[in-house]
């Protein structure tokens, strides 16, 4: 390839956003930013626009994206603005893109990411709805256009680098015996039960190892962030839910590990850094520097693991049990999931009502199988109508 890479960056103002534009940096040479696109961080996002001068920006609606429009003109910048998700589509497909890193958080992110894919990028996904909402669909769009589907997540990241080449070819034909998807275990791990009924929204936002949105935040606390991963690697590494174990390993030094027949476990550690999968995705498969710091083991010293608690963490037992459902199962976990957490975070339930509302959104529709796009966001808009009714039944 002759010049730098163009990327797209899809929700650029967020945490994996400007981790991306940290390391595209460090690297002009090497990558260009094509297209900026944020939702409520507009000033934000004009500063990134004024620092890395995209050729597009996308922000959702015609006031603000007007406002920009505005702002950059007057600052000499003819970066145009475009509008919403059309917006978003439009520059996650665009012919110059070489690729697009996938982190608008939601499901938000998915029309624009499946645009990316069908346009045979190269695509670094951060966004885990994407397929836990539409796998089986997802999985073949990547498959029908040669899209390149690198993960970001840290833990799908080292399970890629845990991995030989070949896996394609099935985890048991490359003597896998089980991946072994570690978790922090949140801000929550040892708090006692009867505690969490009264924990508020900034303890849960409060994660001892990672710098995150507080959306994600809520999700890692209630290990719910956990159990969409388990639904990710699934579709990622054409595994079975029964073939993925959760560990809980507090200091997030090891990222994930895959576990072989003949008794090697490979696991990949760093610092809990998203600049590490993120260059590492961006590179491959090549490696560049991403501005982390070595790993230091002597000042680690030990490295602790457990098995989750489902009493606990009844959110990871809920989105297995969506894993092994398939079909609409997990787009209904991920929808009632997304109401309930902003449910908590604006403080209109409790923390464990938050798998309360899931639990009983889950059992008020049957599976079904979902055929196209159509299908799923059907799917999505039952499970929020269905979980918007339980905040009424409650009071809230």
């Amino acid at each position: 390839m002759s010049g730098p890479q163009l990327i797209t960056i899809l929700g650029a103002t967020g945490s994996i956003g400007l981790s991306t534009l940290d390391v595209i940096a460090r690297h002009p040479d090497r990558y260009q930013v094509f297209a900026l696109t944020g939702f409520s961080r507009t000033r934000e996002l004009l500063a990134l626009c004024l620092r890395h001068t995209p050729r597009f920006a996308v922000l959702p609606t015609q006031d603000a994206a007007r406002k920009l429009q505005d702002d950059l003109a007057a600052a000499g910048l003819d970066t145009r603005v475009l509008v919403g998700e059309r917006g978003l589509c439009e520059v996650a497909s665009h012919p110059q893109v070489d690729t697009v890193m996938a982190a608008i958080v939601g499901a938000a992110g998915l029309r624009p990411t499946l645009a990316a894919v069908e346009s045979g990028k190269k695509v670094l996904l951060a966004n885990k709805e994407a397929l836990v909402m539409s796998g089986a669909l997802f999985m073949q769009a990547v498959r029908q256009s040669g899209a390149v589907l690198l993960p970001i997540d840290s833990e799908h990241n080292a399970i890629f680098q845990c991995l030989p080449v070949d896996y394609a070819r099935g985890l048991e034909s490359v003597g896998v015996r089980r991946i072994l998807l570690t978790a922090s275990g949140g801000p929550f791990r040892e708090t006692p039960l009867a505690e969490l009924h009264d924990v508020s929204p900034e303890q849960a936002c409060a994660h001892p190892n990672w710098s995150m949105g507080r959306k994600i935040s809520v999700d890692s606390a209630s290990m719910m962030n956990k159990g969409l991963e388990l639904i990710e690697a699934c579709w990622l590494f054409d595994a079975r839910p029964d073939q993925i174990e959760v560990v809980i390993h507090p200091q997030s030094v090891i990222h994930s590990m895959v576990d072989y027949v003949d008794g090697s476990v490979v696991a990949q550690l760093g610092n809990p850094d998203m600049r590490t999968p993120i260059a590492h995705a961006l590179a491959w498969p090549d490696r560049i520097a991403s501005g982390v710091a070595p790993l230091d083991l002597f000042s680690i010293a030990r490295l602790d693991f457990q098995a989750p608690d489902e009493d606990r963490f009844p959110c990871l037992r809920l989105a297995r049990l969506a894993a092994q459902a398939g079909n609409s199962a997990p787009a209904m976990l991920n929808a009632a999931n997304e109401v309930a957490v902003a449910a908590f975070l604006d403080r209109r339930i409790r923390y464990p009502e938050i798998a309360s509302m899931i639990d009983e959104v889950l059992s008020l529709e049957p599976v079904v199988e979902v055929k196209d796009l159509a299908a799923v966001f059907e799917v999505d808009a039952k499970a929020r109508v269905l979980a918007e009714q339980w905040l009424s039944r409650n009071g809230r």
